[in-house]
């Protein structure tokens, strides 16, 4: 007979959390009646934490210092009780909405240690190939002339565009082929070293330019092109799980065009045009956008994948913490968006002289040279990382997870992310270099 998991308290009320947004009356229930039936479902934890199962299916947890909702996955396993509250502690922002509940889980796993597979590999080669053989004359880099030469024509722009848009974590294995066959493009060396590339995710506005350009210059075939372009990237990329939230709304997004010729030509700018593609995707598939629509909430969505990323380890605040450190905050903004346990972790680290250690020192495993540290970069202390993933997976989870949020940081207030990567991330980097262009197909997909 089959061993039954313990009861959980916090599973058992996500469970039904659930079952209530999925009933279609959910739909019909005025905002006042949906706090008062969630506000009978906090959970409280011996120490006195209030916990949520709320908008987008993820947990939430009361700060009684500002008030506040945090996102947070919680302590699973941990005794708790179900209290009544007052339904106006509840603000509108943690309610479920219902299509929220829907959103494509994705994956938080980098591109080190799990491979792209070889199919998804083959199938971009090949309509990258294509692209390659029009001509810029037709198709003008008017986006991502930073990385590519100036004969190379936005077809294949479109193509890497569409890739590391779509990609949770672009932080790539330096030998992965998915990278590779970009090589005779590229106008230089792409950030990072032999061992991680560590890329940065355009904003959609890039895209929008090269179509847009297309159209206003009065080639609307080539417009229709460079979309047709896109959808057939992110239609590819839907098989890995890494990249299938964002491709499927880059999709929803662009697919219109394809029906429509034309659909977007009478729109000002570029901005507006970007609005528009931005409300053609469905509710559903918000949470994906939300680096579009919202930096800060995407910023508090990818601290909590790292959390939950992190939670084999004994303290999992900690160790969120201790990523974190490796932000650049000269402005001081980060602990006012953490919750109260993450602040009292990343405070203690601050007090210790460990944190804005955004520069690495290598991405090099164990055993080969560390590179000099550039002239004029910080020489703050790495924090002492005890994180020992227990698994491939959860060590690509943990890297993937770390380096969106450095990501989103960079988004949310200008900062750089360091061409050699994080400090922290370099760690784990260590733990998947010696397995990368290996054959396991297993783990990917997974967070």
């Amino acid at each position: 007979m089959a061993a039954v998991p313990p009861w959980d308290a916090f599973t058992a009320a996500e469970a039904e959390v659930r079952a209530m947004v999925a009933d279609p009356r959910w739909q019909g229930i005025s905002v006042p009646d949906r706090a008062h039936v969630l506000a009978a479902r906090i959970l409280v934890t011996p120490d006195g934490d209030r916990w949520l199962f709320g908008a987008h299916a993820r947990w939430h947890l009361y700060d009684p210092a500002d008030g506040r909702w945090h996102l947070a996955p919680p302590p699973r396993g941990t005794r708790a009780r179900q209290v009544q509250h007052p339904a106006a502690v509840l603000p509108d922002e943690v309610l479920p909405r219902g299509p929220d509940f829907h959103a494509e889980p994705g994956s938080t796993q980098a591109f080190i240690g799990p491979d792209v597979s070889g199919d998804l590999t083959e199938r971009l080669r090949v309509l990258l190939r294509a692209s390659g053989r029009k001509s810029e004359l037709d198709y003008p880099l008017t986006a991502f002339d930073e990385i590519f030469a100036s004969d190379v024509p936005g077809t294949v722009a479109a193509v890497w565009g569409t890739i590391m848009w779509c990609a949770y974590a672009p932080a790539f294995d330096g030998n992965e082929r998915l990278i590779t066959v970009f090589g005779e493009y590229l106008r230089r060396p792409l950030p990072g070293d032999e061992w991680v590339r560590w890329l940065a995710a355009p904003p959609l506005l890039d895209l929008v330019t090269l179509v847009a350009e297309r159209a206003r210059a009065g080639r609307s075939r080539a417009a229709l092109r460079l979309a047709a372009v896109m959808a057939d990237t992110a239609q590819i990329l839907m098989c890995d799980s890494r990249f299938r939230p964002r491709a499927l709304a880059l999709l929803t997004m662009v697919e219109p065009l394809l029906r429509r010729p034309g659909l977007d030509d009478a729109l000002p700018d570029d901005e507006a045009v970007r609005a528009a593609w931005l409300s053609r995707c469905p509710v559903r598939l918000g949470r994906a956008l939300l680096v579009e629509t919202d930096p800060g909430r995407h910023f508090a969505h990818c601290v909590y994948d790292l959390a939950e990323a992190l939670s084999f380890m004994p303290d999992p605040a900690k160790g969120t913490a201790m990523f974190l450190a490796d932000l650049s905050d000269s402005r001081g903004l980060l602990p006012e968006r953490l919750d109260h346990r993450l602040r009292m972790a990343y405070e203690e680290l601050e007090r210790a002289g460990r944190t804005g250690t955004s520069a690495a020192e290598t991405t090099a495993p164990d055993g080969f040279s560390i590179p000099a540290r550039p002239i004029g970069v910080s020489t703050a202390p790495a924090p002492a990382l005890e994180v020992a993933p227990p698994d491939r997976a959860s060590a690509a989870a943990v890297l993937g997870a770390a380096y969106a949020t450095g990501l989103a940081w960079g988004r949310l207030t200008g900062a750089k992310v360091p061409e050699r990567g994080l400090a922290g991330q370099s760690v784990i980097v260590r733990r998947l270099i010696h397995e990368r262009d290996d054959h396991h197909e297993d783990g990917i997909g997974h967070s």
